[in-house]
């Protein structure tokens, strides 16, 4: 099966996790979250930053072999941006509506907050949850919401995939 699948949704929600654990148990190929390459060691970072991430990560999704499992994708990069800089980046945005992906899963923050140097937002991941939502549905596109502990996710991923028959 050709597919992209990706993982989207606030920080500290269990994208890497499932991502990492879905690519092993389906032997799809792997694309990481390329900003945490980019901002290690960094003191800050500014709008272009995000921008070059977002142009790597766009590059990084796009040419990888399918199927693939993808750790993030251009609608993290477009509310990330937004928060950090309370406007639109059209980089971004045109990023966004160049890639192809053919099915997102939709963490849920319903899990505990994992301190990590480069998170930002542990006290409104379900107020950025809803943001998640509200995009994926104005743009139309096929999602899964993820939520419980990892075994339901799991759970979830395998019907969730078999349902939409990208298995």
């Amino acid at each position: 099966m050709n597919y992209k699948v990706a993982f989207t949704g606030p920080e500290s929600s269990g994208k890497t996790t499932m991502a990492e654990w879905a690519a092993s148990h389906y032997s799809y190929t792997y694309v990481k979250e390329y900003a945490r390459e980019y901002l290690e060691g960094k003191k800050g970072y500014s709008l272009q930053d995000i921008e070059l991430i977002a142009n790597r990560q766009f590059q990084l999704n796009n040419d990888v072999a399918k199927p693939a499992i993808l750790d993030t994708e251009m609608l993290v990069l477009k509310i990330w941006f937004q928060e950090k800089f309370q406007k639109n980046s059209e980089v971004i945005q045109s990023l966004l509506m160049k890639q192809e992906i053919d099915f997102y899963f939709l963490c849920k923050p319903d899990i505990p907050w994992v301190e990590d140097p480069l998170r930002e937002n542990p006290l409104d991941r379900d107020r950025l949850f809803v943001e998640y939502i509200q995009l994926l549905n104005a743009m139309g596109l096929p999602y899964t919401v993820l939520s419980g502990s990892i075994e339901q996710r799991k759970k979830q991923i395998k019907e969730s995939l078999q349902q939409n028959l990208f298995l």
